[in-house]
């Protein structure tokens, strides 16, 4: 499927513009671009993007050379300080001063919760709009490591607390299972949604189903691995949101294998813990996520010494509860020193914790600095803030990893370069979603977001416009046309209808990796799949476009919105849902969403579509 260079894109690009100008500001580009041209000089006709400010969410890049610190500063009674200028601040990286290229200020100020724009009929984006806050707030609450008890409490303080937001604050609720992480509600600032969410079953309590095996090495390594890859959704579903996230983790402990174990710790210090799951997922870092566990257990007492024990309790007893109080807390303290979070343990105040969060994570200071050390070697270096005026405390994250992804990139491009040459003219072999590897790897990031249900990431955002057939069709099963080529035969028998898919995205939101040569290099995979309502695969559409642009027409396409269009028949009847996906392979870098097809309205064309025959 090549990518569809005209069409009416003034429409789209008003779409676009619709759906985004609520999140980010608008980019350099006209604001009703043109079509692209297709140059001779170059190998690929060229995709579609959306807009990416590096400014808002980068922050620490191989290419940018620079670094981006939230700052949250409070008095010694726990206020937030307003007012400091750049000159109160000063930073050191690995004991060298550092000199601050930006300051800004945030200070939060209730407007109201955002309404999500009005789309045209039968368009749809994966960009969620939220509050007017510079700070969002991501409650996590994890069934894995809490008791059925303990949840119930962490639900109750949850709903009071929700009847007490102010408007304005944007908020999205996670939880943990042992099946992987799980968006309950999407960020929104409006406090009856929230609300309702609390209250929902959607949220209800989630058993604990991982295996115990010898001295606990199963239980521990298998909640390591549903952490790491539920954190990596977390982490793309929080890509799209530019600013600060604060991540309120209900949970007692970060897992881990026992202390000296012979399989060793899976996080020996915070620092591996923070370079484990940026590697996976950015959040820590390029998403500027930071962490504030609270112990959801609350104030303990040694169970020893509990009545209902029977019996006089043992000094082994009281030293190895101790003992694992005193690591559960040191863990989830070092883990929010890192990210610039704080640590909440020995309190049933769960909602007084969660107000603070609110209050200090929504007032900070963001200051950005480039490094005079100007090896990107992937060493950890560490950082470290003060103030000119005495007594205050700061939270900010005290460290990164100087990682220079371009190599990488480039080995990649070369790569795509051998596979090209050896395919000729062939056509790049589609992926199979029903049986394809979910998890790490090159494309199992992209095969979980694409499954029914999963967290929709935002690291990309793009609109899809659809369009249904304006008639019923039967086809012939002996040779059923290219947008039924997938259905399974015994759906080949019943009536079925096309639908028109047309996907637009700024190529700003796009990563290209330059090469010496001054070629700018991108693969991406625009990909549509239609799930029954039982999760089963009904049929599939991939598009593949390598795109290699010299400089001049690279410029070009940046200021140009890009199209691609695809065609798939799903049964006239019966309950689907379209997942639509879009994959940078360089960048790594995913977008989805999903919609089911009763929400496509018949008779009606998307925005700069038609009605198909």
């Amino acid at each position: 499927m090549k990518p569809v260079l005209r069409y009416a894109l003034p429409l789209i690009g008003l779409f676009l513009g619709t759906s985004l100008i609520a999140q980010q500001p608008p980019a350099p580009a006209e604001q009703h671009p043109a079509p692209i041209e297709r140059s001779p000089q170059d190998q690929e006709p060229v995709p579609p993007l959306l807009q990416h400010d590096p400014a808002e969410t980068a922050v620490i890049t191989a290419n940018a050379r620079a670094v981006v610190l939230d700052v949250v500063v409070t008095d010694a009674k726990g206020h937030v300080v307003h007012g400091l200028q750049k000159s109160d601040f000063h930073l050191v990286e690995d004991g060298q001063p550092q000199t601050l290229n930006s300051f800004h200020e945030h200070t939060f100020t209730a407007t109201g919760a955002v309404q999500a724009p009005q789309l045209p009929p039968n368009g749809f984006t994966n960009f969620v709009p939220s509050g007017s806050s510079d700070a969002y707030t991501v409650i996590l609450i994890d069934a894995v490591d809490n008791t059925p008890q303990v949840q119930s409490y962490v639900r109750s303080q949850l709903i009071d607390f929700m009847k007490n937001i102010p408007a304005g604050n944007p908020v999205a609720i996670f939880q943990l299972e042992s099946t992987g992480m799980r968006l309950i509600q999407g960020f929104s600032a409006d406090p009856a949604v929230l609300l309702q969410a609390a209250e929902s079953k959607r949220d209800s309590i989630a058993l604990p189903l991982i295996p115990i095996g010898q001295r606990g090495y199963v239980a521990h390594l298998v909640r390591q691995d549903t952490l790491n890859h539920g954190l990596q959704s977390m982490g793309r579903y929080l890509a799209g949101f530019p600013g600060r996230k604060n991540l309120i983790w209900f949970s007692g402990s970060i897992p881990r294998t026992y202390w000296g174990g012979d399989l060793g710790s899976p996080f020996p210090d915070a620092e591996d813990f923070v370079s484990e799951i940026a590697n996976a997922t950015d959040a820590l870092t390029l998403s500027r996520v930071a962490v504030y566990p609270i112990d959801a257990r609350g104030l303990e007492t040694d169970p020893a010494f509990s009545a209902a024990n029977g019996r006089m309790p043992s000094i082994n007893s009281s030293t190895n509860f101790n003992t694992r109080r005193f690591f559960d807390h040191s863990d989830i303290e070092d883990v929010a020193d890192r990210t610039g979070g704080k640590a909440f343990y020995n309190t049933n105040g769960l909602k007084q914790a969660m107000a603070e969060v609110l209050e200090s994570g929504s007032n900070f200071y963001t200051i950005a600095y480039t490094p005079t050390n100007k090896k990107w070697n992937g060493s950890y270096r560490n950082i470290k803030i003060e103030t000119s005026q005495p007594g205050l405390h700061l939270e900010y994250r005290r460290g990164y990893f100087a990682y220079n992804e371009t190599p990488q990139q480039i080995r990649r491009v070369a790569a795509l370069r051998r596979i090209a040459a050896s395919q000729q003219a062939k056509a790049p072999t589609p992926t199979n979603f029903q049986s394809a590897q979910i998890g790490p790897g090159p494309n199992g990031n992209f095969v979980s977001s694409m499954q029914l249900g999963a967290i929709p990431p935002t690291e990309i955002i793009f609109t899809a416009s659809l369009s249904p057939g304006t008639s019923v069709q039967k086809i012939d099963k002996a040779a059923p046309p290219v947008s039924a080529k997938d259905l399974p035969p015994a759906l080949l028998k019943k009536p079925l209808r096309d639908y028109s898919i047309l996907f637009a995205i700024n190529p700003n939101s796009l990563h290209f990796t330059a090469t010496p040569d001054g070629i700018h290099h991108g693969e991406f995979h625009f990909v549509t799949i239609v799930f029954d309502d039982q999760g089963t695969l009904i049929n599939s559409q991939e598009t593949t476009i390598t795109l290699n642009l010299k400089p001049n027409t690279y410029q070009d396409v940046m200021h140009r919105v890009l199209a691609t269009k695809q065609v798939l028949a799903i049964p006239a009847k019966g309950n689907y849902f379209f997942r639509f996906g879009v994959h940078d392979t360089l960048g790594d870098k995913i977008g989805a969403m999903e919609v089911p097809v009763d929400d496509v309205k018949l008779g009606i064309a998307g925005p700069g579509q038609t009605l198909t025959p």
